[in-house]
């Protein structure tokens, strides 16, 4: 097996992961981060649920629904001739829901720390969509791309929900986390350890990004 394989897919997978989460998770952790009562509970809650259900349970569900079986993935495949199971951006999507959480609370806090004073201005200026992209994105970003490395950390690692969605093909779905466990089921340990060398360099890096981004949206503060 080769490691270049499983590492593309990998970062295919986490890739388009990461916009996923981005498209979906940035406009859910404005409404949570600026909205009150027992909606903004309720969504928080939905948003957080993959973070509390084992992996293969959302695999699970996610194979029901892009599959035969739902109305939505007879849809995909009769209508609009689109396969998600058992290919790379089925993984990524399955990644993304696993991942969507953890971008939504990390946004989120960053949102939370605008200056309503200064949204209110804005506001008298603009209309919404242009205060939201020209003075809230702006002011959030250093959260924002924490955010994005926290998913694409998530999504690089994932192996519950992504095996159950796509498989684990070889030069198509074999992600770093699959091949690791394929090389460890063969007895094949100097491979296994060679794919997990790999994980932990990429891993390394993201935490070193990371770290950088939460410095930059949480600087440490000063005594006098």
């Amino acid at each position: 097996m080769s490691i270049l394989e499983p590492l593309r897919v990998s970062l295919l997978v986490a890739g388009l992961g990461v916009v996923l989460c981005i498209g979906f998770g940035t406009p859910l952790a404005w409404v949570i981060a600026r909205s009150r009562g027992p909606m903004s509970a309720t969504i928080s809650a939905l948003a957080l649920l993959p973070l509390v259900l084992p992996p293969t349970a959302v695999g699970y569900y996610l194979l029901w629904l892009l599959g035969r079986e739902s109305a939505f993935g007879r849809f995909l495949l009769d209508e609009l001739g689109i396969q998600l199971v058992f290919t790379w951006p089925g993984a990524a999507i399955a990644a993304a829901v696993v991942s969507l959480p953890l971008f939504v609370r990390t946004a989120a806090a960053g949102f939370e720390q605008v200056d309503e004073e200064l949204l209110l201005a804005a506001r008298t200026l603009a209309p919404p969509w242009r205060v939201f992209t020209f003075v809230v994105v702006p002011l959030a970003w250093p959260s924002l791309v924490a955010a994005s490395l926290i998913a694409f950390a998530r999504c690089l690692g994932e192996f519950g929900a992504t095996v159950v969605v796509a498989a684990s093909i070889p030069g198509k779905t074999r992600t770093l986390p699959a091949a690791i466990y394929d090389a460890n089921l063969a007895g094949d340990d100097a491979l296994a350890n060679r794919l997990a060398l790999v994980s932990l360099a990429i891993g390394f890096a993201t935490v070193a990004l990371l770290t950088a981004a939460l410095y930059r949206a949480v600087p440490p503060s000063r005594s006098a």
